[in-house]
């Protein structure tokens, strides 16, 4: 089955477009999370990051309305 993009009704690809988005953004707040860890317990060289990430992850799901809670202390 072909799936050809430009032949979807405009809604179905806004709501796919946003689906992968609120993905996407979820994704990059998980790997800030999980470097912010990694640096915690000393696998990562710290250099100040871990709140920093803490605070991007904050701020990824801050503006992806259906994100996950924050966790941590960002």
């Amino acid at each position: 089955m072909d799936f050809d993009w430009n032949h979807l009704p405009e809604d179905d690809q806004l709501a796919l477009s946003r689906a992968a988005l609120a993905q996407a953004a979820d994704t990059i707040a998980d790997q800030a999370e999980t470097l912010a860890e990694e640096m915690e317990t000393g696998a990562l060289d710290d250099r100040g990051g871990p709140e920093a990430l803490r605070l991007l992850a904050a701020v990824v799901r801050a503006l992806n309305p259906t994100a996950m809670p924050v966790a941590g202390h960002a």
